[in-house]
């Protein structure tokens, strides 16, 4: 990586974030949550593991039959399997459905329909990994856990102009982002850090002049913020 150590202050972005924040079905709005509304554990869990290997758009429409036929995670693991797999027919990636099914049975009956609020016990749920438990332990209850997608690695890249090319630079995308991470609204930074990958620190034409941070960006100081993060050839 570069000599350079900036300081990204979260304020800049949570402030962003409160502004353009996306509208998604399984989110609470940053107005909402300051006016007291809770994100559901079942629909945030949920959510992340239809949006593994799946786009937003692809995911919104499966997400609404689902949270409509079983509203809640005991609702899903009472449901048949099969039902299950002909409701996620389309999304792909089949073992995505199966661990579903088993994740919920297994929070229904030996959690009491409550999700775990750490990371470790999330990660021991089926077919939640480092990613998902992270993300359910941030956005579901505001822990300071810090939620790394190929959004969030491409601004981190960026940020930081990392020389290294992917995929061995993810360790240190990783505690970089790490370094990022604030104890005052995780949740809405975690969302807010995917959100500004994905409509402005895009892979191609980034926005750079809207973006919060752009004062401080390596990348963008190079003038060639599209070459982040570098690729093996």
């Amino acid at each position: 990586m570069t000599g350079r150590t900036p300081t990204f202050s979260p304020a800049r972005l949570l402030a962003w974030y409160d502004r353009h924040a996306r509208r998604l079905p399984w989110r609470v709005a940053p107005a909402d949550a300051k006016a007291g509304e809770i994100a559901d554990p079942y629909r945030v869990w949920l959510s992340e593991i239809m949006l593994q290997q799946t786009t937003v758009a692809a995911v919104k429409a499966y997400f609404e039959v689902f949270t409509t036929r079983w509203p809640s995670v005991s609702a899903l693991a009472a449901a048949d399997e099969a039902d299950v797999m002909k409701a996620w027919a389309g999304l792909g990636y089949y073992s995505r459905a199966r661990n579903l099914k088993a994740c919920a049975e297994t929070v229904a009956r030996d959690l009491g329909g409550r999700f775990p609020e750490d990371e470790e016990a999330l990660r021991r749920l089926p077919g939640v990994g480092p990613y998902t438990a992270a993300a359910i332990a941030a956005i579901a209850f505001d822990r300071p856990a810090t939620v790394v997608d190929g959004n969030v690695e491409r601004v981190v890249a960026r940020l930081f102009a990392i020389e290294e090319a992917m995929p061995a630079a993810k360790p240190d995308l990783r505690r970089l982002a790490a370094t990022l991470t604030p104890t005052t609204r995780p949740g809405d930074f975690a969302q807010g850090m995917m959100d500004l990958g994905a409509t402005i620190c895009t892979p191609k034409k980034p926005a750079c002049a809207l973006c919060p941070w752009n004062d401080g960006c390596a990348a963008r100081a190079s003038a060639s913020p599209e070459v982040y993060p570098r690729r093996t050839a």
